[in-house]
């Protein structure tokens, strides 16, 4: 088996490689990864050299080096990480965003169409939907939830999600979706909240939390994800869409608090700030469908998965101390 991954020097696209070599040493891994300020090459450095592993470094906009790569390597597997994904750059530079989670995903497919594959996924967001009040624990987003999206970053997966059905519906490609909730865990860019908190924390540095802190996330460790695409590209259904949630309801200011007490930094470097434009409240996933139809339920709880990412980066300074130094763009 072949498997392209793209954004796999990211957070979720690299655990996933690594995932996948350990359960699958036989399979050729081909990752693709534009290495922007999000990807760092730093990550794999421990698998570049490695037997069945390739890297390239390009652009999946870029028909040019996307079809000859296609035609080389004749994929089994596309799995579509590659994306921006950070919400407040979302909203100061919207373009970028069109451009890659669109125009990339369309070039992409395309490639899939010309050179033929078992499977392209799109790895997509629970933001597509929108947000649920706090008032109404009682709801939560299914397959069958309409897009309602309130950024640019989750309008432009909203529509790359409604592309790729497009392409299945239309040329028949074999696509299937997975719209996740936040994920964490190793090897997060430090601009999210978790890693953001931890490493702000151990700096003792203010920890800025959005408004009063009271939105809330459903929380999902990166390798239970990682899992349930695994489970997708082997058995899932072409044309359909799966929800990955992880049953992990939290208050940002709660998880920020947690941090605090992890690592006995008192709660007064909490700042609140000036929250964002158009901040979703709420996010909670319904995962029965792929729990029904691919035995899939995550396995972390958020007690202990929260205690596991904040030892990786105590134990792990030097991958975010290169980040926030910029070393790490040198690699």
């Amino acid at each position: 088996m072949k498997i392209i991954v793209t954004g796999g020097a990211g957070f979720i696209g690299s655990n996933f490689i690594f995932y996948l070599r350990k359960k699958y040493p036989d399979y050729r891994i081909v990752c693709i990864d534009k290495l922007t300020y999000a990807g760092n090459l730093h990550t794999l450095k421990g698998i570049l050299n490695s037997e069945n592993f390739r890297f390239v470094k390009a652009d999946i906009c870029d028909r040019k080096a996307v079809d000859p790569l296609f035609a080389e390597e004749r994929p089994d597997i596309v799995v579509n990480f590659a994306a921006e994904s950070h919400v407040d750059r979302s909203i100061e530079n919207p373009e970028i965003f069109l451009q890659t989670n669109i125009i990339g995903t369309a070039v992409l497919m395309d490639a899939c169409r010309e050179y033929g594959i078992k499977r392209f996924h799109q790895v997509s967001t629970d933001e597509v939907y929108g947000d649920l009040p706090l008032d109404r624990p009682d709801l939560f987003f299914t397959e069958r939830t309409p897009p309602h999206t309130s950024s640019p970053y989750s309008s432009s997966k909203a529509s790359a999600d409604l592309l790729a059905l497009a392409y299945h519906r239309t040329y028949q490609l074999p696509v299937t979706i997975s719209r996740c909730s936040n994920n964490y865990g190793p090897y997060q860019f430090p601009e999210k909240l978790i890693p953001l908190m931890i490493v702000n924390a151990l700096n003792d540095k203010p920890l800025p939390v959005y408004g009063e802190g009271i939105n809330v996330r459903d929380w999902l460790y990166v390798e239970d994800h990682c899992k349930a695409i695994d489970m997708i590209i082997h058995n899932g259904k072409d044309g359909e869409v799966y929800n990955v949630g992880g049953h992990n309801e939290m208050r940002n200011m709660d998880i920020v608090k947690l941090i605090c007490k992890e690592l006995g930094k008192p709660e007064s470097l909490i700042e609140h700030v000036t929250d964002r434009k158009g901040h979703d409240m709420r996010y909670a996933i319904d995962p029965a469908k792929i729990h029904a139809e691919l035995g899939w339920l995550p396995d972390t709880k958020f007690e202990n998965g929260i205690k596991t990412t904040i030892n990786w980066y105590i134990n792990n300074k030097n991958w975010w101390e290169s980040i926030l130094n910029g070393a790490y763009r040198n690699y």
